[in-house]
């Protein structure tokens, strides 16, 4: 049986981190008027703030504080998801749905946590492992 908390609790924390960010943005959805070019706008239609340069106006409306919470609470769910099994990713698991789905789930919670792997409580133990799937080969 592996603990894996760790790993969900640093990821649970990045999530607040951003979770935290997003709602001082306002929670809101933003959007980029093409008659406005760099404006940005909130949901009242008031300007946010501008960018006049290469096209970031775009890039920061798409990644607006409503669009961050509603990740956020679908990444949540995966997290539970993987928190109900994760005690069956190991690096030799059981060869059964379970501990495969185990094993598929804990690899998308390594992806997530290795996206902040410049934070300071990052392991390094977290880093995606492979592992082979399947029957074992034949020698042949």
């Amino acid at each position: 049986m592996a603990d894996n908390s760790d790993l969900l609790a640093f990821v649970r924390a990045r999530l607040a981190d951003e979770e935290l960010i997003a709602r001082e943005a306002g929670g809101d959805g933003w959007r980029t008027p093409a008659e406005a070019p760099g404006e940005v706008h909130d949901r009242t239609s008031g300007i946010a703030f501008v960018v006049r340069s290469r096209g970031y106006d775009r890039h920061i409306a798409f990644q607006d504080p409503a669009r961050t919470l509603r990740r956020i609470e679908t990444t949540r769910v995966l997290l539970d998801e993987y928190e109900e099994i994760a005690a069956l990713d190991t690096d030799r698991p059981a060869q059964d749905f379970a501990s495969g789905r185990a094993v598929g789930l804990g690899f998308v919670v390594r992806q997530m946590a290795a996206e902040h792997a410049g934070h300071p409580d990052y392991r390094v133990k977290w880093l995606p492992r492979f592992s082979h799937w399947g029957p074992p080969s034949e020698a042949g």
